[in-house]
């Protein structure tokens, strides 16, 4: 159903299509300047640290934590469903996200939580949300 009950889906430009592009293909990218190094989202037509336009993307770990948050218990739109959360996500890498904490009980989501990106569906498009990681999960170990 493509009606008003439809998830309201984002609405890429030239600049973050290779964002939403990569999504679809269950990675998460941010741009990076090819001459200070700096990692930023959302993308744009220079780095926000120098002004440049020599830029790339770079794929990142998806890891994080959130650094705000607020608990929607109020519909904007009738395809969310109450209550959902609304967070901004510190990359591990730097760059910081906009984007919903699913996984858990609104009541569980804190400041500083760690977060991992975990890839859904709505219709045709792939969208980055966040689901709690343990605390005490040790990145990369390999018994």
């Amino acid at each position: 159903d493509s009606g008003e009950n439809a998830f309201p889906l984002p609405q890429p430009s030239r600049y973050t299509q290779p964002f939403w592009d990569a999504c679809q293909r269950e990675e998460l990218e941010v741009s990076a300047c090819l001459d200070c190094h700096q990692l930023f989202l959302p993308a744009g037509p220079v780095c926000p640290q120098c002004w440049s336009s020599n830029m790339s993307a770079m794929t990142v770990s998806g890891a994080g934590e959130v650094f705000t948050f607020t608990v929607y218990r109020h519909s904007y739109h009738p395809a969310l469903k109450t209550p959902y959360v609304v967070a901004l996500v510190q990359l591990v890498e730097g760059p910081r996200l906009i984007s919903n904490i699913v996984g858990c009980a609104p009541e569980k989501v804190k400041i500083g939580m760690r977060v991992q990106v975990q890839f859904e569906k709505e219709g045709e498009f792939v969208v980055p949300r966040f689901i709690p990681r343990e605390r005490n999960e040790r990145e990369n170990y390999h018994a």
